[in-house]
């Protein structure tokens, strides 16, 4: 948890940016598994998180507007809790450490709302996605839960993106810990990966890590030698000579803030020449847009140059021909890139996104598209500085999309369907590293984590083990 202080300033910029009403946060309560003592887990509310800090499930804040008030609603534990848990900090106490003087049981928040709808004042909160919040606030406001979400503050969705999206020195700070486990991670599983074992032991082997040095991985890790199924989740192939094996995966903290990177793999140790080629143009995609990331720049027009090196460099492997620009342009290298570059980066590891990721990734400027695989794109609007994004550029063979491109003859003029049928097997390459965005350019998060292919090949022949 940070100072005080930190959560006292949040709040009072929230009160500036919301005109009046009631601000009311509801934390997550405890998700079960199976029987209701048994539980996942646990993730707090990751807005909860931001203005009043305590990762702890049952409870919920209010931030009042009107009344230049901050309240926190909570049940202190009993005899019966404390044989299970132990001594528990009070809930009063709890809600000094976040700088709120006004501490209440839970059940006390159903007359606070309930008397300001009768006083006709406004009360803000924001689109609700755990099954039991939304109950919550059906008994709290008499809104249906299928219309709850069209009732979420808009007002309060954008200030809320206005804040989160700038990270301060005390996130950076927490951003680096993530980046750090997360190349960690990443690291280890490089000198792990050998042909004959399963995908599940290099999965548990590296989220284990993120188990050890922080609250676990901030994400289901993705991880198969089938690449080119963008989130695959399952984990059963054995690894063989000549495979490449996609890692997507990244790392939380203990206050919940994430990482995420992305490494692609020769199982042998060694990339084959025509892996070689094609990996070599998504590192020069990823490589470049980060050098290209600065404030005041659009992340479209990022997203588009990647674009533009990526089908140059498949027309260099004869996969595509013509004018690159205009193939581009007409969205043909999507067929190999049918997903956007990057997104926020924060406490989520899609930052934000449970507010609607149009708030948070475009605004009046620059608006999400239409176009297959641009339409993927999650963040287009300008940089600015203290923005925390993913840089990910990827390039797969994906058989169900080839075929069906191929028989209706689409986009023939600028992709050579005979060579890339002969690819169908290959698999797909994705590298993603996390960039903070400076006053006069970027900074790569975390410790330095091997992509080249030299760096690749030499980490991955080391065999030491450095958890």
């Amino acid at each position: 948890m940070f100072e005080k202080s930190v959560y006292i300033k949040r709040r009072n910029q929230l009160r500036k940016d919301v005109s009046s009403g009631l601000i009311l946060f509801l934390g997550n309560p405890e998700a079960s598994m199976n029987y209701p003592a048994n539980t996942f887990h646990y993730r707090q509310d990751s807005n909860f998180l931001y203005f009043f800090g305590h990762n702890l499930p049952d409870l919920a804040g209010i931030v009042d507007v009107d009344n230049g008030k901050d309240l926190f609603f909570g049940n202190d534990v009993d005899i019966d809790d404390i044989i299970w848990m132990g001594p528990q900090e009070s809930m009063r106490e709890k809600a000094e450490r976040v700088g709120v003087e006004n501490c209440e049981p839970f059940n006390r928040l159903f007359d606070y709302v309930g008397e300001a709808i009768k006083k006709g004042r406004k009360i803000h909160f924001t689109p609700p996605y755990r099954a039991l919040n939304i109950i919550l606030l059906e008994k709290l406001t008499g809104i249906h839960p299928s219309k709850i979400k069209s009732y979420a503050s808009l007002e309060l969705i954008r200030a809320i993106v206005k804040q989160r999206s700038i990270k301060d020195k005390f996130e950076i700070a927490e951003l680096e810990k993530a980046a750090d486990i997360g190349s960690l991670m990443h690291t280890s599983a490089m000198r792990f990966v050998k042909p004959g074992i399963i995908e599940q032991e290099v999965a548990g082997y590296i989220e284990g890590i993120a188990l050890s040095k922080g609250n676990g991985v901030s994400f289901p890790v993705i991880l198969s030698v089938n690449g080119e199924i963008l989130h695959n989740h399952s984990h059963n192939n054995i690894m063989r000579e000549g495979d490449l094996l996609v890692i997507d995966s990244g790392a939380a903290t203990f206050m919940d803030y994430a990482s995420d990177f992305t490494r692609t793999l020769p199982v042998s140790g060694r990339f084959l020449p025509e892996q070689k080629a094609i990996y070599e143009t998504v590192l020069e995609a990823n490589m470049k847009s980060i050098e290209a990331c600065k404030p005041g720049v659009t992340y479209k027009e990022i997203h588009l140059m990647a674009s533009r090196i990526i089908a140059s460099g498949l027309k260099d492997f004869g996969l595509m021909k013509g004018n690159i620009d205009n193939a581009v342009e007409a969205g043909a290298h999507a067929l190999f890139f049918p997903h956007g570059l990057g997104h926020m980066l924060g406490l989520d590891v899609h930052d934000m996104e449970d507010l609607g990721q149009i708030y948070v990734g475009f605004d009046d400027e620059i608006h999400p598209a239409s176009q297959f695989g641009l339409a993927s794109l999650r963040l287009g609007r300008r940089l600015q500085e203290g923005f925390v994004i993913t840089v990910e550029p990827g390039i797969y063979f994906i058989p169900a999309l080839i075929d069906i491109w191929k028989g209706e003859g689409k986009y023939s003029e600028f992709i050579n369907y005979d060579k890339v049928e002969k690819l169908k097997g290959f698999g797909g390459i994705r590298i993603e590293d996390d960039v903070l965005i400076t006053s006069d350019g970027y900074h790569v998060l975390g410790k330095p984590l091997a992509k080249s292919v030299k760096d690749i090949e030499e980490t991955m022949a080391d065999k030491t083990q450095n958890v």
